[in-house]
């Protein structure tokens, strides 16, 4: 008993059992080998690189590149482990900018295949031939003729190791493995010409020397997929990374995604980033569908870790969740005006159509349970048949526009301008904006249905299989701020007909409660008269930026228009144009407008609701002025979630309500 509790005994491996070891982890496949030496041959600043493959990669894998060659007295130990020419001491490896770098590559393909290289360098006459096995040289280095460059030949891989051959898949399914390195290879280095092809027929894939990344993704991936690209790129110093991006614009979808990532120029995969590219896309796209993204990011060397994985596929860096939100931000930012080539598709079968071709196509496919199926005609059901209001209305009333809006002391009269705004304060307060919008909650507010209106500040909406109210005042507010900061130097005017004196306008305000004075605060004739001198004073600012026009002689002639059939309200009027003098930071450029924005959207938001029970206007203009605006226009930050509630869902009240 007692010797059953002896320790093994700790040998030492046979470094030919470790070599394979280590060879196992580095190659898994023909495509990995093929990885590791297209990026020695780039390193190598190759213009042109090209693939031979017999049998996916397993019975013959050749890569030949014009780029430095390898010196002859460097060919002996070449394929030994842990020889490079990248690295010296530890510490390079936080300052690596190129591919192979441990010297693992050759080592371990030597080991798990017949591998031999032919390589000329510049300097020298004629080039050279060896064979290798088990990392070492088979003989000495032989003499041959041959251009500038090298010639790598590998053969029979994993002969040594057949349950690692027979784990593999069929060869049409390696090659396409192999098809799909080069093609990202060559869409990230389009200065360099790429051939790939089967042995003895001709090219599968083949790209131009001095190319561009648009011109090859045509080349390589379609011309459904070029069509529809959008190129940006950012900077960002805080976190201090590049990104140049190609991305397909919303109208384009795919059963697949597709993610080219390159980080410091290599192609890696970030398990993160390709999740928060599908968070921003599925937003725009149906369930089940992707885009194609190619990405390139770089950073410091020394923020990156490249060394974490045998493959060297799977990278680490700092920063990296704030890295994502920052790039998942820009996406979100470069979508959002992508909609001009957009198709729309129905999704599901709206109840109480009786298309014969429509049901058989979904009983053949699956069918769809009643408590998922989304009602997506807005008027099928509104809230206003349930009131004795509806009485009242004519049954054309949703066409026509409420008395409210045909007020004459409001016209709306100037024709659009189009200004271009260079102001940077300004482009800084529209980049704050885009960031902050919520992706989720803009997705919800895309794609709403109205259902009605509770009172002056609450309004129902659908979305999907949802009920939700909203705080329709904080939204309109936040839309109204964001209207005045897009249209920046570009308001359409509505006219104040006739000109209202400012001076009057502002002793209606100190008289009513809203403006709280005391008789601390002094005289309200010399406090009315100072606060006209203020907006007099600004008035050339408000004109040319805001469409606020004051006269010369104190008279308020128009106001900005910013939402389509919207007009202020009369009765707060006063308040606002009070609150312009007292409350904006005139001296400062960017709190001036920032201020002035938070006014006049406040302003903006309020509404005069009638006591006298006829509140066909007010219904109206929450339905036809109000939330097209919301879908139309606004980019919600994430506070607006506040002033959103899910009043109840299909699934759940069919659970309350399912008969047994």
């Amino acid at each position: 008993f007692g010797a059953m509790l002896e320790p093994g005994v700790i040998k030492k491996l046979d470094e030919v059992v470790v070599n394979r070891i280590a060879a196992g982890e580095i190659i898994q496949r023909p495509a990995n080998a093929l990885k590791e030496l297209l990026e020695n041959s780039l390193d190598a600043k190759s213009s042109h690189i090209q693939v031979n493959i017999k049998a996916g990669g397993l019975k013959l894998l050749q890569i030949q590149d014009n780029g430095t060659g390898i010196r002859k007295e460097d060919l002996s130990i070449v394929c030994e482990r842990f020889t490079t020419s990248k690295l010296s001491k530890f510490e390079d490896l936080t300052e690596i900018a190129t591919f192979g770098f441990r010297g693992e590559a050759l080592a371990s393909i030597s080991h798990v295949a017949h591998l031999s290289i032919q390589t000329k360098t510049a300097i020298e006459r004629c080039g050279y031939k060896a064979s290798y096995s088990d990392g070492k040289l088979l003989g000495s280095a032989k003499p041959c003729a041959g251009n500038q460059g090298t010639i790598i030949t590998i053969e029979d891989l994993f002969y040594s190791m057949p349950q690692r051959r027979q784990a593999l898949k069929s060869p049409a399914e390696e090659f396409q493995k192999i098809s799909d390195v080069v093609s990202k290879y060559a869409v990230h280095n389009p200065q360099v010409g790429f051939v790939l092809r089967k042995h003895g027929e001709q090219p599968a894939l083949k790209t131009q020397a001095n190319s561009t990344r648009s011109e090859n993704i045509r080349a390589i991936y379609g011309a459904a997929i070029a069509k529809e690209l959008m190129e940006f790129s950012c900077k960002d110093d805080m976190f201090k990374f590049e990104l140049e991006c190609q991305l397909t614009q919303v109208n384009y979808a795919a059963k697949k995604s597709t993610l080219l990532l390159f980080i410091n120029q290599r192609l890696v995969e970030s398990s993160a980033l390709k999740a928060a590219v599908d968070a921003v896309y599925s937003t725009y796209l149906p369930r089940g569908q992707h885009p194609f993204v190619y990405m390139s990011l770089t950073m410091p060397s020394h923020n990156l870790d490249v060394n974490v994985h045998p493959t060297k596929h799977e990278v680490h860096f700092l920063y990296q969740d704030e890295i994502i939100e920052r790039i998942k931000q820009q996406l979100e930012a470069q979508l959002l005006g992508s909609n001009a080539t957009r198709s729309f598709y129905k999704q599901l079968k709206l109840p109480g159509a009786t298309q014969l071709e429509d049901t058989q196509v979904l009983d053949k496919t699956q069918r769809i349970n009643e408590k998922d199926m989304v009602r997506t005609d807005a008027t099928e059901q509104k809230l206003d048949k349930f009131f004795k209001l509806v009485d009242k209305l004519d049954s054309g009333s949703s066409s026509e526009t409420p008395i409210a809006s045909q007020d004459e002391s409001f016209r709306v009269v100037a024709a659009r301008k189009s200004k271009e705004v260079r102001l940077s304060s300004v482009l800084d307060m529209q980049h704050l904006i885009e960031r902050k919008c919520h992706v989720q909650l803009r997705g919800i507010l895309k794609q709403l249905v109205y259902v009605g209106c509770v009172d002056e500040r609450r309004a129902i909406f659908q979305h999907e299989t949802r009920l939700y109210m909203c705080n329709t005042g904080a939204f309109s507010e936040e839309l109204y701020y964001q209207r005045l900061v897009y249209e920046f130097q570009n308001c359409v005017e509505i006219s104040v007909v006739p000109p209202l004196p400012l001076e009057q306008l502002l002793l209606i305000a100190l008289n009513s409660q809203a403006a709280g004075w005391v008789p601390e605060d002094g005289d309200k004739s010399e406090l009315a008269a100072n606060a006209t001198a203020i907006l007099q004073q600004k008035a050339p600012i408000m004109r040319e930026y805001f469409a606020l026009r004051i006269s010369d002689d104190g008279q308020l002639e128009s106001l900005p228009a910013l939402l389509p059939q919207h007009m202020p309200s009369r009765a707060q009027l006063p308040v606002y144009l009070l609150r312009l003098a007292t409350e904006v930071d005139w001296e400062e450029e960017t709190q001036c407008f920032e201020s002035f924005c938070r006014e006049t959207a406040r302003y903006y938001a309020q509404l005069d609701w009638q006591d006298d029970g006829d509140m066909r206007g007010q219904h109206w203009h929450m339905e036809h002025v109000l939330f097209p605006g919301f879908k139309k226009y606004l980019l919600p930050p994430g506070r607006l979630k506040r002033e959103l509630y899910e009043l109840t869902n299909l699934p759940t009240l069919y659970k309350v309500f399912e008969r047994c």
